[in-house]
């Protein structure tokens, strides 16, 4: 856990990843601030979405991960939502984010082979604070 502990706040992005996860970051505030806190992590992932669609922003919900295990493919594992083929964003409506959900989030982008991940809480009093990067190093 102390490698998504740490990556959390390297860098190593590139630039586009950089300002693609701002735009994220951007339109999950705009859904905390319409909403506010309290509601069921189904109802953040929509609402994301329309946000997303809005500024013009490729998603997939729900995005299928494939997970190699000694060469033998198991399917089954799926991503909350998967934009722009660069960044995962794991939703949570939580009391609080636990080293499990950034452990999750981490071997998701290891699956993924994707070097960022935004882990967004949406159950924080201000968004701000309820936002994690996890960063794949393996990735980068």
């Amino acid at each position: 856990m102390g490698e998504a502990r740490n990556a959390e706040r390297s860098g190593g992005c590139s630039t586009e990843v950089e300002e693609l996860s701002r735009r994220i970051i951007g339109a999950a505030i705009e859904v905390h601030s319409t909403l506010g806190p309290g509601l069921l992590e189904l109802i953040y992932e929509e609402a994301l979405c329309v946000e997303l669609a809005a500024a013009g922003i490729r998603y997939e919900r729900q995005a299928e991960v494939v997970i190699d295990y000694k060469g033998h493919p198991l399917r089954g594992q799926r991503l909350d939502l998967l934009v722009d083929r660069a960044i995962v964003a794991e939703l949570k409506s939580v009391a609080m984010i636990q080293d499990v959900h950034k452990a999750q989030l981490l071997s998701y982008l290891r699956a993924a082979r994707l070097p960022l991940g935004l882990l967004i809480n949406f159950n924080a009093g201000r968004l701000k604070d309820g936002i994690r990067r996890v960063i794949n190093e393996r990735a980068l």
